[in-house]
């Protein structure tokens, strides 16, 4: 096996991968605990030598994946690799001691996000979800326009109750918004009944409509694109059984001529 193999041989390996991910899980806990004052204080030789290391590491992965290619540009070709190649050196960058020590400190949050990078099923998960992006684009369309018609209907019918929470179009959308997400959506309700009993009527139409049916689309929308990945894998693995049948098809064959040279060779 050849050097070149050996690494495209690590590049693709599932322990590579699950170290990859072990670091930026343990690198994420660091970050967390250097928020707390006393572990700063304490073990602050420790959390630099980390820092250190996991930036040592993730130097050597992205140079593991880019001598993995014959050709470097098409390690430029994929979104993820550049987006790995971004935050890499975006964290190499010598911004400790300059006006953007702060800006540094918080990239190296970012580390976290390679996360994505390292599990090909999180990257399949994020690259569902971007092209259910056009979807939810339509729904949240859709969800705009019913809360700027409840939100006009609500200004005028209840801008005088005294909470002050209808009393122009905007404060009457974050009204609206409060009672989509459920928070005390009754006091309004009930604030509201008190002037007009029919009140309930405009209060139960919306949380349906908003809450249920639009929640429910966004469900619909996130599991057809599931449905789609694995339809899509589902035919990609079929596709690459198909392929191995024809080469042990083909191999069968000769192997039949061979058999049969063989035997007018002895005839």
């Amino acid at each position: 096996m050849t050097a070149m193999a050996k690494i495209e041989e690590v590049r693709d390996s599932k322990w590579f991968s699950n170290l990859t991910t072990i670091i930026i899980i343990g690198y994420a806990c660091i970050l967390g605990f250097k928020t707390l004052d006393e572990v700063e204080t304490n073990y602050s030789l420790f959390l630099k030598f980390a820092d250190y290391f996991v930036t040592i590491y993730f130097v050597f992965e992205l140079a593991i994946k880019m001598v993995a290619e014959k050709n470097i540009k098409n390690f430029f070709k994929s979104g993820w690799n550049i987006f790995d190649f971004v935050i890499v050196v975006i964290t190499l960058l010598p911004l400790e001691s300059s006006s953007f020590a702060a800006i540094a400190r918080l990239m190296r949050v970012f580390r976290i996000l390679r996360l994505f990078t390292s599990r090909p099923e999180l990257k399949a998960i994020i690259d569902m979800l971007i092209k259910a992006i056009p979807s939810i684009i339509d729904i949240v369309i859709l969800m705009f326009i019913i809360f700027y018609i409840y939100a006009i209907i609500g200004s005028f019918f209840f801008v005088d109750l005294p909470s002050g929470l209808w009393k122009d179009f905007l404060i009457s959308m974050l009204t609206l918004f409060r009672v989509l997400t459920f928070e005390d959506w009754t006091d309004v309700m009930y604030e509201a009944m008190e002037v007009y009993p029919w009140a309930w009527v405009y209060f139960v139409s919306f949380v349906i409509i908003a809450a249920f049916v639009f929640f429910n689309l966004f469900i619909a929308v996130i599991i057809g694109e599931m449905q789609k990945l694995q339809e899509a894998e589902m035919k990609e693995e079929i596709h690459e059984d198909s392929l191995k049948l024809d080469t042990l098809l083909e191999e069968i064959k000769l192997l039949r001529e061979e058999v049969k040279e063989l035997k007018s060779k002895d005839k």
